[in-house]
């Protein structure tokens, strides 16, 4: 499979993070992505550096300001103390409910706040060029698929799903599934469906769809009543306006077998083609393989190679974003199961 390799990657990486209240290694690391390129290599797969520059698509996906936030703010953030640069910034406050969140305030703080759904991790020196390289990845793939190849591979970090118009969390600062959405439309796909397969639900796509006819999100992740992001992702949400009905949550509950798994993804490929896709993005998230540090799914190496045989039977043109996945060895093997059995169920 055509492979794009952010080369940005670990220009963000940082070394904790603020997990269950305590501050502990960062789980979101550089090593994540070198040890699936590093695999993929050994199998001989050839991995591509960008060649196309997202910063239109984005244009039209994230609000101007939060983008100018994020390109300025190391920046911004040496600029109050030359010292901060052994130091990594934290937000402390955010606009909840009823505080407003139109006026952007002075305080360098406060505006990450206004930025950021939690803190489990924040921006570093190098975290505006990492994202970009990361969407110039994203765009390079879904052209590639545009221009007749039969499927893509975006392996990039930081990851993107949680990262909405603007807002970032979750490991995520732009959303890189929503890049090749976008370009798939943009290049003239009819109907694109996003479909992510993380264990945790893709809230910020979500959101940047969540009113468009021309965009399915489709998710199966760990229930947000109890898992991670808590606040969107119940099956009651189903899209508004003219986005009515072109969004399907199935969330399951933490410890669900493969099999419950599959049964939901077999339902969402289901709804997917019966609204009429004519092309596919998945969120790969990994982070649902039964090793996985964060995560609650059981998942094991033969159920990756099988998601990826289901995924080429759909026959849709596809675009892969590479997104969670935390025991690294694992993700590196499980990455490449999937991979590999596209390429093989994709063949006549």
């Amino acid at each position: 499979m055509l492979t794009f390799f952010n080369p940005e990657h670990a220009r963000h990486d940082a070394e904790f993070e603020i997990f269950r209240g305590q501050q502990v290694p960062a789980f979101e690391r550089a090593e994540r992505q070198e040890r699936v390129a590093q695999r993929l290599r050994e199998r001989g797969h050839e991995l591509r550096v960008p060649h196309a520059d997202a910063a239109a698509v984005l244009a039209r996906l994230h609000a101007p300001r939060y983008l100018e936030f994020l390109a300025g703010a190391w920046s911004q953030w040496l600029a109050l103390d030359p010292a901060n640069a052994q130091r990594l910034p934290y937000a402390s406050v955010w606009p909840v409910r009823s505080l407003r969140d139109d006026v952007e305030p002075d305080n360098f703080i406060a505006r990450l706040g206004l930025y950021s759904m939690d803190n489990g991790q924040t921006v570093g020196p190098g975290t505006w060029q990492a994202g970009r390289a990361g969407a110039d990845a994203a765009h390079s793939a879904a052209l590639a698929v545009a221009g007749g190849v039969r499927a893509a591979f975006c392996l990039s970090r930081p990851p993107g799903h949680h990262a909405g118009p603007d807002f970032m969390g979750g490991y995520c600062f732009l959303n890189q599934a929503a890049v090749a959405a976008q370009t798939l439309r943009d290049a003239g796909a009819a109907r694109v469906a996003v479909l992510d397969v993380d264990y945790h639900h893709g809230n910020g796509t979500q959101t940047l769809f969540y009113r468009r006819s021309d965009v399915y999100f489709a998710s199966l992740h760990g229930d947000p009543r109890t898992e991670y992001p808590f606040f969107l992702g119940h099956a009651d949400e189903r899209g508004a306006g003219e986005g009515l009905g072109c969004n399907l949550n199935l969330p399951l509950p933490a410890g669900s077998a493969p099999e419950a798994w599959f049964h939901a993804l077999e339902v969402a490929l289901a709804q997917l083609a019966a609204w009429g896709a004519d092309a596919l993005v998945v969120s790969l998230g990994l982070d649902t393989a039964a090793e996985d540090p964060i995560c609650r799914f059981g998942l094991t190496g033969d159920d990756f190679s099988r998601l990826g045989q289901r995924l080429a039977a759909t026959g849709w043109p596809t675009v892969l974003v590479f997104e969670g996945g935390y025991a690294n060895e694992s993700l590196a093997l499980n990455t490449v199961r999937v991979i590999e059995a596209f390429d093989t169920g994709a063949r006549p």
